[in-house]
């Protein structure tokens, strides 16, 4: 099946073309339209024509279309999830729990939160009243990674068309079926041709593109902190909007204290879930030094018993990494890990799977430890299934490792000590702090990252007040 761009209500023909690969097999298994600057102008031109409309369309009428696609999503959740376990290599049975459900509720929540969003109004000193209207901005850019590909593509979406904009999406050219199937459903659903439109391709083409294109009001960007940087200085030319979500390298601390059969399985979880591939995910493990052995040596036999396979497979933990040039940088940064110094404890090899995955990208989970917090395993973003363990000695040199490097995205603590969890959450240089958890998440709430993490927050009212336009308006009495 092709990977087709998604313009003015209909998918449309492609004049050049990329393959789409699996990464369990390794191969292309279909086709993705490698779309250019004329591809692009056509999908912001129908934007264009179709937010007067769109704009002015009644807030709950709006949010009805939106609750129909996230019941379409639901009722094809099996399709899309073997779509989107096909093109990333990610378990099959994780993109049929997380991925497709949360593309649903992103639809759902942001339904009903631009029905129930109000405004301010300010009497002022019985002379005039002062009120806000919150307009939509018209056409805005939205670009999604390939790691939570139609998970972060409705993210961003969602409350883009809620607040009554039109949208020019494009997902990566790496996982591109899910959003192709998404159009679909938005047509299914009735939602307005130009209202959403999809053009899929290159970042440096088809992204680039979008982001210089004149009519464009604002950019959503989960991405590399590298081509967010580069987009930070295109968008500062014209005064563009724009949120960056960007790398992390997060810290996940461990006291002596915590529950640790709890803190050790899910710090498995958050090393590993995804193959590593989540920007969220606890790459640096510190752990106090009175429970280091313990959780060490329960951290190495939890991780060797993960079951690396075929991502079809129900029985499958692991699956295959995303490409063949990211399983090389991953296999890179494990030489470089070695380099260093580093005592691999479990995995650190490429994982052979045979049958049909026989050529897949495949890396054993890995636990790494002897390094200090200065090396490049330790500062640089690896996104992939490899963590690192250090020692620390107090709450003060916890704070002081976790901070210690460009990141600021996300980060997890683990105590029994209420008063010591509130201290250092208030000391961690994080946008999000998980205590006794992790990626537990309520849609209410800002999502993005601080320091070289991101700009701008994601999320609840943060996302509908990104996507418009504060104006006062000052009756005089």
């Amino acid at each position: 099946m092709d990977a087709l761009n998604f313009i003015d209500g209909k998918h449309v023909p492609a004049a050049e073309w990329l393959d789409n690969f699996e990464p369990a097999a390794g191969a292309p298994y279909g086709r993705v339209a490698s779309s250019d600057a004329s591809d692009v102008e056509r999908a912001v031109a129908a934007a264009r024509r179709a937010f007067p409309v769109w704009s002015a369309t009644p807030a709950a009428q709006r949010s009805r279309l939106l609750r129909t696609v996230a019941r379409l999503i639901e009722r094809d959740r099996d399709r899309l999830a073997r779509a989107e376990s096909v093109d990333t290599g990610k378990p099959l049975s994780l993109a049929a729990s997380v991925d497709i459900p949360r593309a649903a509720q992103n639809f759902e929540f942001f339904a009903d939160a631009v029905t129930q969003w109000q405004s301010e109004a300010h009497p002022t000193d019985e002379l005039a009243l002062n009120y806000t209207l919150r307009q939509p901005l018209g056409v805005v850019a939205c670009i999604s990674p390939w790691n939570l590909p139609l998970y972060l593509l409705t993210w961003k979406i969602a409350p883009a068309l809620a607040a009554g904009n039109c949208v020019v999406a494009k997902p990566s050219e790496m996982t591109p079926m899910t959003a192709h199937l998404l159009g679909e459903l938005c047509a299914e659903a009735g939602l307005p041709p130009g209202t959403l439109n999809i053009v899929q391709g290159l970042g440096p083409r088809a992204g680039a593109a979008l982001v210089a294109h004149p009519e464009v009001r604002a950019l959503s960007f989960t991405g590399s902190t590298r081509v967010g940087r580069e987009l930070a200085a295109q968008t500062a030319q014209r005064f563009v909007k724009v949120s960056l979500e960007m790398g992390g390298k997060n810290p996940n601390l461990i006291f002596a204290d915590a529950d640790l059969d709890e803190a050790v399985a899910q710090t498995v979880r958050a090393a590993f879930q995804n193959q590593g591939q989540i920007c969220l995910c606890g790459s640096r493990i510190l752990v106090e030094r009175p429970a280091y052995d313990e959780v060490k040596s329960r951290l190495v036999e939890r991780t060797r018993a993960l079951r690396v396979g075929d991502p079809l497979d129900p029985a499958t933990d692991q699956g295959a990494l995303v490409s063949r040039q990211h399983f090389d940088k991953v296999m890179g940064c494990l030489e470089v890990a070695r380099q260093e110094g580093g005592r691999v404890l479990a995995g650190g090899r490429a994982a052979r799977v045979e049958g049909r995955c026989r050529n897949g990208w495949f890396v054993e989970p890995t636990l790494i430890e002897g390094l200090g917090p200065s090396c490049r395993t330790n500062q640089e973003e690896i996104f992939g299934p490899v963590a690192t363990l250090q020692p620390f000695d107090s709450a003060e040199d916890a704070v002081q490792l976790a901070n210690a490097t460009r990141y600021g995205l996300a980060a997890s603590l683990w105590t029994r000590d209420l008063s010591r969890a509130h201290r250092v959450a208030a000391q961690l240089h994080s946008g999000i702090v998980w205590v006794n958890c992790w990626m537990l998440r309520d849609l209410r709430t800002p999502f993005g990252g601080v320091k070289e993490s991101g700009v701008g927050r994601e999320g609840g009212l943060d996302a509908l007040r990104f996507f418009t336009e504060p104006k006062n308006v000052c009756v005089k009495l």
